[in-house]
This record gives C-alpha cells, structure tokens and sequence, in this order.
C-alpha cells in the first residue's frame, strides 16, 4: 500500500524505472509491474484531495517526485505525472462521483484536456465522441478522459471508463516512446453529466489550496519537473561513463548543474508565490500565472539544452542505442513539444509582460 512518505518511493521506484528503462522504450509502455509498484505506493494519486482519502500533497512534493522518478527515467516520471495531475480533475466533478471514480486506490486516469471531441446534451448527460492524441499512459488507465466542445462552443471534460474508449495505436516517435501517448477515440459514447467538468467554469469544492492553482499552470509545472529530472539524468549517465574527462568536460558538467539548479530554482520560486497567492483565498492572478508558466517553459527548455550538452560530451559512443544517454537526449527535446511548455508559451508570457490582452484560457 502508500507509503506515508512519496518522496522516499519515488526514490526507491527510480532504481526500478531505470532497470526497466530499455524494456519500457522496446515496448512503447511501463512495464505492468512497475504500474503497479507506482500505483501500490500512492504516486498516481497525489492530487486528490483529502475529502476523498487522497494525500492532497503540496506543490514541491509533486515537484520532486515526478523529477526523481524521470532521473531514473523519463517514461516513468511522465506517466506518474500524467496520472498524478490527472486527478486534479476529481476536485471539479461532483463530489459523490468524483467518490466513485477514484475511491479505488488502485485506480489510474489521465486522457487529454485538448477540447477534441463533440458532446451532445441527452439523457442526463452528454453523447461523446471525439478522438484525441498523445494520451500518455492510456495502456494502464482505468478511467480515460477528452475535452469536448458542448453544442460546438462551450469545453467540457469527460471521463469514461477505459472499456469504452479505443486506443489507436500509432505513438510511433523519436522520443519519450515508454509513455505509450497513442490516440484515444470515443464513439457516440452517453457520459452522464456528473462525470464531466468544466475546468475553466467549475469551481473546485476541495478546501485545499491545491485546487486553487491554475490548473493548466500545475500542468506546466510538472511537464518540467520531469525535463528537470531527464536533464538530471543525462548529467549522471555522462558522470558514470565518462572516459578520460578534460578540464572542458569537466567545466561543461558543472556548468550544466548550474543551470539545472537555476531553473529549478526559478519553478520552485514561482510555484511557492503561486501558491502563496492561492492560500490568500484569492484566484491566481494573470501575471502571476504568466511568470510560472514562463518559469516552467524556461526548465523544459534549459533541461533539453543540458540533455544535448552531454550527449555531445559523450562522443561517438552516445549515438549507440545501449547508451542512455542517447535516449536522455531524446526525450528531453520532445518533453519541449508539449503544449503547456512548447516555444509558443513565450510570446503569450511576452504579451501579458508588456501589458498585453491574453485569453482567459491561455494561462
């Protein structure tokens, strides 16, 4: 069962992730036992909230987990991550079937926020259907959800049982392939209408400040806390296998600590104004949500520029599939794509910076 203690897991399962680091990428998805063992110690769970038995812990917590795990490997810290911040979602459903849905401990969700889909009031509820990609994870979830439009305008989220959504396999890609982030589809599925949200309309009942933050911004964050902990890695793997070091390498490793540690620094800095904000009883304001997206985009990146400097300093002997650095790499630069740290969060941070409008839903 959970250990009191998600940190220590986490510690403890990075060795396991790192074990199985070349058997998650051949198959394209964490291997059951580790699922398991994640999900045994509590590590999908850590955002629900306390009224539900979750450990509803706080923001640096999820930080260095999902950074622990990734040093082992960056399939496993993002999985974790996915699942982990997918159970935000529980705090803006109804209170009774949030209940139903997560009371399992076991239990795994994640999906895609995208508003892909279509959702058609009936029943009590809402028709969906709609097809999503990069639903990471959708192998080991119980419960998979997709952002819907609601009579073509209004977002919505809704969360089905696995069973009655298709996995479509096609997460054929250069990196971050042990996610397994295939499309998922839904057909003309009846989700009823206590199991969808509306994160941008629904306030979130959850006394906790947690559920204050911007939901898209803890997204952010931990997008970045798991390229913080596959830079970290990368710096490790070159430390173990490092030939015969020159002052040069040798200063370029420190360099590139340096800078891991200076990102991470500004996230943590953000995150503690953000929740210091929240815990006022007020909502994040813009600027503030701007800065902690710009600090996550700025960790994603410097972590992908840290990843390519020491598979550069590696040599030859990197390009080779057994080296892990050559997946660090890898990984790292594709953690850069997603939406919620990709370069096109730069400018919205600009426009709001120099005082610009931004839409509601950007931040």
């Amino acid at each position: 069962m959970a250990t009191s203690d998600p940190i220590e897991a986490a510690r403890a399962l990075a060795l396991s992730s790192t074990q199985s680091a070349a058997r998650t990428e051949r198959e394209g998805t964490l291997p059951r036992p580790l699922v398991d063992e994640l999900a045994a110690a509590g590590l999908f769970r850590l955002c629900l909230p306390r009224e539900l038995d979750g450990p509803e812990v706080g923001p640096r917590v999820l930080v260095e987990v999902f950074a622990t795990l990734a040093r082992g490997d960056g399939a496993a810290g993002w999985c974790t991550m996915i699942g982990a911040t997918s159970g935000l979602v529980a705090g803006s459903l109804p209170r009774e079937a949030a209940a139903a849905i997560y009371g399992d401990p076991l239990v795994i969700s994640g999906g895609v926020y995208a508003p892909l889909g279509r959702a058609e009031p009936a029943d009590g509820g809402y028709r969906v259907s709609g097809r999503w990609p990069f639903a990471s994870g959708c192998r080991h979830c119980d419960w998979l959800m997709g952002g819907c439009l609601v009579d073509g305008a209004v977002p919505r989220l809704a969360l089905v049982p696995a069973g009655s959504a298709r996995i479509i396999e096609n997460w054929e890609v250069a990196g971050l392939r042990g996610t397994g982030s295939h499309d998922i589809a839904i057909d003309d599925v009846h989700v009823p209408a206590a199991h969808t949200a509306s994160l941008l309309a629904d306030r979130p009942w959850p006394a906790g400040v947690l559920y204050r933050l911007p939901i898209f911004g803890m997204l952010a964050v931990g997008i970045a806390a798991v390229a913080l902990g596959i830079g970290q890695g990368a710096i490790d793997d070159l430390i173990a296998d490092p030939g015969r070091p020159s002052s040069r390498v040798q200063a370029a490793v420190a360099r590139a600590q340096a800078q891991l540690a200076a990102a991470r620094a500004l996230l943590e800095l953000e995150l503690d104004r953000a929740f210091e904000q929240a815990s006022a009883g007020g909502e994040v304001e813009p600027a503030r949500r701007a800065a902690l997206r710009l600090a996550a985009s700025h960790a994603a990146h410097t972590a992908a520029e840290v990843a390519r400097a020491m598979f550069e300093l590696a040599g030859a002997s990197a390009i080779h599939e057994r080296h892990p650095l050559q997946r660090r790499f890898r990984d790292a630069h594709v953690a850069t794509h997603h939406v919620m740290v990709a370069p096109a969060t730069f400018p919205v941070v600009g426009r709001v910076l120099m005082g610009l409008d931004v839409a509601g839903g950007e931040l």
